[in-house]
């Protein structure tokens, strides 16, 4: 009898067994599923944020352009006044407060754009005029407003005049 009612409880035993590794197993799924869905969401997290601090530092940055772009009026008024002042004592204290405002804008990232005598470049020149002399074409020979860049970004072309090389005399190309 003892052998006969051990067989079932073997084989209890070995559905209970199976039973087990069958829960096991999925539960060992489960928790994949649970672990590759934490770390999906956490690269999403990552990706927000990182996207998040790109975004705020993009508001800032035009925030400040907009502001620097209606500062660049009042920077042109100060270049514009210096020569004119007649009095030594206020040509310097004008000057101080110009460098002082210059050098805080420099802090911000504006620089401007270098031009004279360099080629004529879309990105950063505007030709407003053109002038006829012996340098090659499409030399800036004249400045006639400054421009600047914010950081790597132009903010107001350079307006400039360039040459245009006259080879020949008008003359020679009628005759």
């Amino acid at each position: 009898m003892t052998a006969d009612h051990g067989k079932p409880e073997k084989t209890q035993l070995a559905e209970e067994t199976l039973q087990l590794e069958k829960e096991l197993a999925e539960m060992t799924t489960l928790a994949e599923e649970r672990l590759n869905q934490l770390k999906y969401l956490q690269a999403e997290f990552d990706n927000f944020r990182k996207w998040s601090e790109k975004e705020k530092g993009s508001v800032i940055t035009l925030a400040n352009e907009n502001l620097i772009k209606d500062l660049l009026v009042i920077l042109d008024d100060f270049e514009q006044a210096l020569p004119s002042l007649e009095d030594e004592k206020d040509r310097e204290g004008v000057g101080m407060v110009y460098q002082k405002m210059v050098k805080i804008l420099a802090r911000y990232g504006l620089e401007p754009i270098t031009c004279m005598g360099g080629k004529f470049d879309p990105q950063f020149h505007e030709v407003l005029c053109r002038k006829q002399c012996s340098e090659e074409s499409d030399t800036i020979v004249e400045e006639i407003g400054k421009g600047y860049r914010l950081k790597s970004k132009v903010i107001r072309p350079s307006k400039v005049m360039i040459a245009e090389h006259a080879s020949k005399k008008e003359g020679e190309e009628n005759g």
